[in-house]
């Protein structure tokens, strides 16, 4: 019986051919991904805002409108109203009241009458308090998490391999992260605790599959060191080809799996490691590769003058 194979063996694909345009176009959605996610904001939820989110299960679809026009009736404050997962499930997201847990408490009670008074079958599936200090505390330390996570990482890859190559990897991360978060700015899924930890994961499969790329191509630097660059980079890409493309639908066939099926609290989890594992995938090949190319990386670049040099594979 032959095994499977995603992709052939000796593959000889041009991957350089289309790196300019490739590096145009991840300019453009980069760009405009940032320039959204500052303009339009993201949905953050309220482990970052503060106050009370409210979960509520429908027995059937409602509107979102109506919904709202009851909440702002209790005079309560001004109330968010979304969709999450399905139209039978809302959030409602409410200001922290004064007065601590007894006062949350007693909002948590009257929107329960309220809805279950105007929608027979509805139920009150969590409700969750978060101070506006805490909160302020939980989105800083997030923010610090993820950029110390790729300075590290950056670093890293700089004394493992050479400082281009640490470039190339930061580039690479902060293009992954910045696509995903003007994914979540434009769909308005809610950012919470959870997605930061998606993240965090997203800047981790991003560096292994840059860090077996880089390696493969300093291998190659040094056993084909009269080898063109472009040519070179191909060589190594194509060599870690199957690697990369297994590797990456192993992962998305089980985060595909867990979007559907799983439990709605950890969607915005699995949706956004299973974006980044796809921009993480493209990047590795358009982004970290190609810059080294740019910052003037050459066949000879990292080997001693007395090295002799080796002959060209066989075509």
């Amino acid at each position: 019986m032959k095994l499977l194979k995603l992709v052939p063996e000796n593959t000889n694909l041009d991957f350089m051919r289309w790196r300019n345009l490739a590096l145009a176009l991840s300019l453009v959605a980069t760009v405009v991904s940032i320039s959204y996610t500052v303009y339009r904001g993201l949905n953050l939820g309220v482990d970052f805002v503060g106050g009370q989110l409210i979960r509520v299960n429908f027995a059937q679809p409602i509107d979102a409108e109506q919904l709202r026009a009851k909440i702002d009736s209790l005079h309560l404050g001004e109330a968010s109203i979304s969709e999450f997962g399905g139209p039978k499930t809302f959030q409602i997201r409410l200001p922290k009241p004064p007065g601590g847990d007894t006062a949350a408490n007693t909002v948590a009670t009257r929107v329960k009458m309220e809805v279950e008074k105007d929608y027979p079958g509805a139920r009150i599936e969590s409700v969750d308090t978060v101070s506006g200090k805490v909160s302020e505390e939980l989105a800083d330390n997030s923010a610090i998490a993820i950029a110390l996570a790729m300075l590290g990482i950056a670093v890293y890859i700089w004394f493992r391999f050479e400082w281009q190559f640490g470039v190339g990897a930061l580039l690479t991360l902060a293009h992954d992260i910045a696509m995903t978060l003007g994914f979540f700015a434009f769909t308005r899924l809610q950012v919470d605790l959870n997605v930061v930890a998606a993240f965090l994961t997203i800047v981790g499969y991003s560096l292994n599959d840059t860090v077996v790329i880089y390696d493969r191509i300093r291998e190659d630097l040094r056993k084909y060191r009269k080898m063109a660059i472009l040519q070179l980079i191909n060589l190594s890409l194509n060599e870690t080809l199957a690697r990369t493309v297994v590797t990456s639908i192993t992962v998305l066939i089980a985060l595909g799996i867990l979007m559907l099926i799983g439990p709605e609290v950890i969607f915005g989890l699995a949706i956004a490691i299973f974006l980044g594992v796809l921009i993480g995938t493209y990047s590795s090949i358009y982004i970290s590769a190609p810059v080294l190319v740019w910052l003037g990386v050459k066949g000879d670049s990292f080997v001693r003058g007395d090295e002799k040099d080796e002959a060209l594979p066989a075509a």
